[in-house]
């Protein structure tokens, strides 16, 4: 059975605590967790949904779903930032840095110059100046503003960056370079990043990404938790500077009274990247349902899963799989009953939702 939200609270205070969810049923067994805290705690949730398989439940919760794309009038601005943003750091420079991952996911990964990189950091601190110094009111600047300010800078360089980027700021894809027009401040957030797209996917990774660790900071300094569901994780180890980002949120947000859940079903392409299997590696805690064959010999050699153990995540039946908690392993079967409307809410098998 699923363990007390309390009492996963209490084991993620210890060090390194994560929590991942993989294989056939992980999005059911996180449509349990999430009720769980929804119902029985005031905590934020934040889901990052590259599937859209969460819609529903969080709306019937009362939550806010974000649909992030090219076309939907739903933006968020990549240049957000208020005084909580960095935690106790100079906000500039932490949203400076982040600045430039946005660049060089514009104009190819690697790409900038350190030259570019000087430029790029001059015109955030000229575009934010204003801003902060009214005491982080008034609009927020946006990558409009940044192409403004490149374009006045004397260097050609300054003008290639600006071409470089003219697509997803004054182009068709400029759906990040536009103010939010979101409430950021629901309790319960998904953000559907389904129809993306492959040219604005890493780009809407970032920024979501970014969107939701800025949250963190902000229920920190207010004494709330957070819980943040990555859906289809591996994904984000597709590309280089949302993969860096997850991972340094992923090493950082304990001590911001945060708490990730990464799920997956593609296990094999997960441990493809050496980042995600060092996080898979170091987890505190893991649910592992049922798993293809060439899956469990992975996490067999990764987790040293022995042969018997192996036969709890082999061909059994949905909600069945084992618990690794600190280096123990567990069998466990988790049923819900069917005949309800939490069921039909949560279930993702054709005819049944």
């Amino acid at each position: 059975k699923n363990l007390l939200v309390a009492d996963r609270k209490k084991l993620m205070n210890g060090n390194s605590f994560r929590l991942g969810v993989s294989g056939s049923g992980k999005s059911f067994s996180a449509k349990e967790e999430i009720v769980h805290l929804a119902l029985s705690t005031d905590d934020d949730i934040l889901i990052l949904d590259p599937e859209s398989e969460f819609t529903k439940l969080v709306e019937a919760l009362g939550g806010q779903v974000v649909k992030v794309s090219a076309t939907s009038d739903n933006h968020l601005n990549a240049m957000d930032m208020d005084a909580s943003y960095g935690n106790e750091k100079n906000p500039l420079i932490e949203k400076s840095e982040f600045i430039l991952s946005v660049f060089e996911q514009l104009v190819g990964a690697g790409n900038l110059s350190a030259k570019e990189k000087s430029i790029l950091d001059r015109c955030a601190a000229d575009v934010y100046r204003d801003y902060i110094r009214s005491g982080y009111t008034g609009e927020v600047p946006t990558l409009k503003d940044m192409y403004r300010q490149l374009m006045l800078q004397p260097e050609e360089e300054a003008r290639g960056l600006a071409l470089s980027s003219e697509l997803f700021i004054n182009g068709s894809l400029n759906t990040f370079a536009q103010p939010t027009n979101v409430n950021k401040k629901n309790r319960i957030m998904d953000y559907d990043i389904r129809e993306l797209g492959e040219q604005l996917m890493p780009l809407g990774m970032l920024v979501t990404l970014d969107s939701i660790f800025n949250r963190v900071i902000q229920n920190w300094k207010e004494g709330k938790t957070t819980w943040i569901f990555a859906d289809e994780f591996y994904l984000l180890f597709r590309y280089e500077y949302s993969a860096n980002f997850f991972y340094r949120l992923y090493k950082r947000i304990r001590k911001y009274n945060g708490f990730v859940t990464g799920l997956t079903q593609n296990v094999e392409e997960l441990l493809k990247s050496d980042t995600a299997r060092l996080m898979l590696a170091n987890s505190e805690f893991l649910i592992l349902l049922n798993q293809a064959s060439t899956d469990r010999e992975e996490l067999a050699a990764l987790l040293n899963i022995s042969e018997n153990q192996l036969s709890y995540i082999t061909n059994v039946s949905v909600g069945s799989g084992l618990i690794r908690c600190s280096g123990n392993i567990v069998p466990f079967e988790n049923t819900f009953p069917k005949n309800t409307d939490l069921y039909k809410l949560m279930t993702t098998k054709p005819g049944e939702s």
